[in-house]
């Protein structure tokens, strides 16, 4: 049977070094832990976790509850999530919690038994039951893409959602379109009323005001922007483009208004938010708000492991960047 000594001749290095670079791989070079990692392979080698674990007192886990497991934007915020934890040595557990909150007291629950050692939470929730609250708060977690409502106290790793909504509103009225939809997310989703506030404020700025009547709330499914299309284009004034506040709901919108005998976008304009993979391949292709999903999980986990290790952040909230990518799914208003 192979061991860590046989790794450590094929890679060259010392087996002080292959045992960092397998327990701690942050504290080696890139290049030297592609090395351990090749002859780790090459040797058929299997290092004792269950010991390490037993002797360091940590599962050298991550919990991650997802709301939605079939979203595909959330599937590229775990990939982040996954490549980053890997660099680091961790593995990641995932919690589908269909964003119910006894599922995420449940999934959360597990990092109190010292089966995770740490919480990254995509919702919006805190998701520990309150009978654990002394027991929970010790316990590492952070908030990637939603923020905790009205807790300050744990890291968030968001888009800037207010400004993304803002430069969606701006791309409308530059075509022209004054009369516009909304199709949100949650009412209680605090990324939802950061998107409402700033393409209302967007509005305000060319001295429009967003009618109440051309908002309605959806769940981030392709069925509820559907639904959502077919409430806005059934009032007297319909809207000559519409807002979702996700693809998914935008593809439902698109295909809603086609039901209907329009045409998108000579009849109305449809924009959706995050860039999923499908937003480029719809009739027509998207307009959207490309999210760097990868990139928010690879920052949850990063941020997720300095707290797990005791060490200091540069700051409790990380706001990335967001780019509108133009597609043929918006254009010029034709309605004066």
């Amino acid at each position: 049977m192979s061991n860590i000594r046989e790794v450590a001749r094929r890679s060259g290095v010392s087996v002080a070094t292959v045992s960092r670079a397998l327990k701690d791989p942050q504290m080696v070079s890139p290049r030297t832990r592609e090395r351990v990692l090749k002859a780790v392979e090459e040797a058929g080698y299997r290092p004792n976790l269950l010991a390490r674990n037993f002797s360091s007192g940590k599962s050298y886990a991550v919990m991650v509850l997802v709301p939605n497991i079939a979203n595909p934007f959330f599937s590229r915020v775990i990939r982040g999530i996954e490549k980053a934890a890997q660099d680091q040595g961790y593995s990641v557990l995932l919690g589908d919690t269909k964003g119910d909150s006894s599922n995420e007291q449940f999934y959360a629950g597990m990092a109190l038994t010292n089966q995770a050692d740490g919480v990254i939470q995509l919702g919006s929730r805190y998701p520990f039951a309150e009978k654990d609250a002394n027991l929970a708060a010790s316990v590492p977690l952070v908030n990637a893409c939603e923020r905790i409502v009205e807790d300050d106290r744990y890291p968030v790793v968001e888009l800037d959602n207010h400004g993304a909504a803002q430069e969606v509103a701006r791309h409308l009225m530059k075509m022209g379109h004054r009369r516009i939809g909304v199709i949100t997310g949650p009412s209680q989703s605090p990324i939802v009323r950061d998107r409402l506030s700033g393409f209302s404020e967007a509005l305000k700025k060319r001295g429009l005001e967003l009618d109440p009547e051309m908002v309605v709330h959806g769940e981030f499914t392709m069925t509820s922007g559907q639904k959502g299309a077919e409430t806005l284009l059934s009032t007297h004034h319909r809207p000559t483009a519409i807002f979702c506040m996700n693809d998914e709901m935008a593809i439902g919108a698109v295909h809603q208004v086609k039901r209907m005998g329009l045409r998108v976008p000579e009849d109305v304009s449809v924009t959706g938010f995050d860039n999923i993979e499908f937003s480029q391949f719809t009739d027509p292709p998207l307009t959207t708000i490309n999210q760097p999903a990868e990139e928010l999980g690879r920052y949850a986990m990063e941020t997720l492991r300095l707290i797990i290790d005791g060490k200091p952040l540069k700051s409790s909230r990380t706001i990335l960047p967001f780019e509108l990518v133009e597609r043929e799914s918006t254009g010029p208003c034709s309605y004066k």
